[in-house]
């Protein structure tokens, strides 16, 4: 029975994924064909750009898929995410390439500890639709505008001359660092902190898997979390740019260390928002945390206002908005 729910999920990708190839083949012809002209001279987007944009996200989703770190409903959307980040500008596609590599990698990391913390524990970390969305929504909103604003271009950093460009590439890195940051911080800390956490409101000590609660490890792991996401970024920058570009713009290396503070602060506000608007309580029966107040459950921290999806969605879009802030302080 297994097998054939799982030969069926893999058909129902293989004929989305089909669609999704054909559906972008038909915009990109009517594009040309009613906008934008189809010679070079007047065309915005190239048709190699196009074709990147569409088969890439096709190739990395269908691994993730393989390999259980999206589920079926997840891979669909995140075709849709990949492609415009990836039609938006490369940098955008390379963060979003590292994000879903490296919190896979992180979240299967010693998972058998965490399925005896968390009653909401999903083995092997597979992320469906929502997951996606509040994760990777904030990045494909602001990609959107990026093209809709900027065009498909592969813009360094340069607030002096490009101020609307950078502004939202460095939004982009920031709710993408953030995801990440967080990402690793709950992943990573819990298991390899060696005492419990602290509530990040009162600096009382609380059981692991309590939302809101830090370490030491966990906040070093959300800046190294962050500073992956500015190298992928940087890393795009320098494949990408045109030379002329990068002549006159800052040194891109300072946008590494951006992405390590947008990984830290945007871990820091998932904390907050944790603590107080998401409620953590343990179970007397089980020892587990969990989410949802009930008979039988010892309260521990936060109110039932949100849950972890609208948290991370939440600190994504302030951590956007105040990263473009942080670059533009730091010389970009």
């Amino acid at each position: 029975m297994a097998n054939i729910a799982k030969q069926a999920a893999s058909g129902f990708l293989s004929i989305g994924s089909l669609l999704f190839v054909i559906t972008s083949l038909f915009l990109f012809i009517g594009k040309n064909l009613f906008i934008s002209g189809w010679t070079a001279d007047h065309a915005n987007i190239t048709p190699l750009r196009w074709v990147s944009s569409t088969v890439v996200p096709v190739i990395v989703v269908s691994w993730g898929h393989g390999r259980k770190s999206l589920s079926t409903s997840g891979a669909l959307l995140a075709l849709i995410v990949g492609f415009c980040l990836t039609l938006a500008h490369y940098s955008f596609f390379l963060c979003l390439l590292a994000f879903f590599i490296t919190s896979s990698k992180a979240t299967k990391y010693k998972q058998e500890i965490k399925a005896k913390q968390e009653e909401d524990f999903k083995e092997g970390g597979q992320r469906n639709w929502l997951q996606v969305l509040c994760n990777g929504g904030m990045a494909f909103e602001l990609s959107l505008l990026y093209l809709l604003d900027i065009g498909s271009s592969d813009l360094p950093v340069d607030f002096r001359h490009h101020y609307r460009a950078s502004w939202l590439g460095m939004a982009v890195l920031g709710a993408i660092s953030c995801c990440n940051g967080d990402t690793w911080a709950s992943e990573l800390g819990t298991v390899l902190a060696r005492g419990d956490p602290f509530l990040i409101t009162t600096f009382q000590k609380v059981p692991r898997g309590t939302n809101g609660g830090v370490t030491p490890v966990g906040l070093l792991s959300s800046f190294v979390g962050g500073l992956v996401i500015g190298v992928a970024y940087f890393v795009g920058v320098l494949m990408s740019a045109a030379s002329m570009d990068m002549e006159v713009a800052p040194n891109q290396i300072l946008v590494i260390l951006v992405g390590g503070l947008g990984g830290f602060g945007g871990s820091l506000l998932d904390s907050l928002l944790g603590a107080s608007l998401q409620f953590s309580g343990k179970d007397a029966k089980t020892g587990k945390i969990v989410e949802v107040a009930r008979e039988g459950v010892i309260p521990i921290a936060g109110k039932m206002v949100l849950d972890n999806h609208s948290v991370n969605l939440v600190s994504s879009i302030l951590t956007a908005l105040l990263l473009p802030k942080i670059a533009l302080a730091v010389g970009l």
